[in-house]
């Protein structure tokens, strides 16, 4: 009989997402096959690393070879499962920090991860890729801006560059309004954001890699309620918006997105699951993209579980691939 495989179930994190990253987690843990991993939950927080035993005793983590030790003996990861939001799990950093000690995770690379977690980064290399994305303006903090010089067609959404759920984001229709959407934005991270709004159905679409292919998984359409101006955080955690899987739209409309999607994963040389959000232009019939999460919820009212579903899926079944890919891939 095969002995069951160490998984390191990364939560938490040095940002406001850390609540959403418990939520996933919870997910996660819940679904892991628990006769195939060895399920073992480390927590990141800005206060440390730790790792709960059962007893409710908080022992640390050995940064060293990140490993624990549990009745005496130490326990040596064979992958990571990441299922943190925000820093340090989805720019890159724990990514840069497993690569040097040589252990598989279920995530984009350090380099995809810091690049797509930069929003202005993101769109970059898509418009270069030839991928739809809308006009936008990256502002800096230490460089101060007259938001008369901003040349773009209201309305503008402003958020933080960095970082999802979001967080510190305003939808700004008239001109005398920016300035506040940018402190705002501002309030959450050092670099801004200010896109114009693409008119639009908004579509979101989970991808990931099974056996070496690239998946494009039934897209969700998201619609805010009708006193919600946008798809904010109140939207997407607290019941404000309706969320359709599978979407209802043409098989145009799955096609151009699915593949449009598929060609993002691919030339963002992307990892294990991601999701990303398009706005679906019916006037140009084209999808735009907004941007890509790398590290997507997995909470009970996160968008990929619905399309795991969707797919005819299981979770347990979902997750197990992701781990499998991820070890796999460390492999060849």
């Amino acid at each position: 009989m095969n002995q069951p495989i160490n998984i390191a179930l990364v939560t938490g994190g040095y940002s406001g997402e850390s609540v959403i990253s418990y939520k996933s987690a919870k997910t996660i843990f819940t679904h892991l096959n628990k006769s195939k991993y060895n399920v073992f939950v480390i927590d990141i927080t800005k206060e440390g690393w730790t790792y709960k035993e059962a007893n409710g005793h908080k022992q640390p983590v050995n940064k060293n070879d990140f490993t624990i030790t549990v009745d005496g003996n130490k326990i040596i990861f064979d992958c990571i499962f990441i299922g943190m939001h925000g820093t340090p799990g989805e720019d890159g950093k724990l990514q840069g920090y497993f690569d040097t000690l040589n252990l598989p995770y279920t995530s984009c690379s350090a380099a995809t991860s810091a690049i797509t977690f930069n929003k202005r980064y993101t769109v970059a290399v898509a418009a270069f890729a030839g991928i739809h994305v809308a006009k936008s303006v990256h502002l800096f903090k230490h460089i101060p801006v007259d938001t008369k010089t901003i040349q773009l067609k209201l309305p503008v959404f402003v958020k933080p560059n960095n970082g999802g759920s979001s967080i510190g984001m305003s939808k700004v229709s008239k001109q005398e309004d920016l300035a506040a959407a940018i402190e705002k934005a501002f309030n959450e991270d050092d670099q801004v954001l200010v896109e114009e709004m693409i008119s639009g159905r908004e579509f979101t679409i989970g991808v990931f890699k099974h056996k070496g292919e690239i998946i494009a998984m039934p897209m969700t359409e998201v619609i805010a309620d009708a006193d919600m101006e946008f798809f904010d955080f109140v939207a997407k955690y607290q019941g404000k918006s309706t969320e359709i899987t599978p979407a209802k739209a043409t098989d145009e409309m799955f096609a151009k997105v699915g593949e449009t999607a598929k060609k993002v994963y691919a030339v963002f040389n992307c990892s294990g699951v991601i999701r990303i959000d398009f706005i679906y232009n019916e006037e140009l019939n084209a999808p735009f993209m907004l941007e890509i999460n790398t590290i997507p919820g997995q909470s009970d009212a996160s968008i990929v579980p619905q399309q795991v579903k969707a797919m005819g899926w299981t979770l347990e079944t979902f997750y197990s691939a992701l781990v499998d890919e991820a070890i796999a891939n460390h492999r060849s």
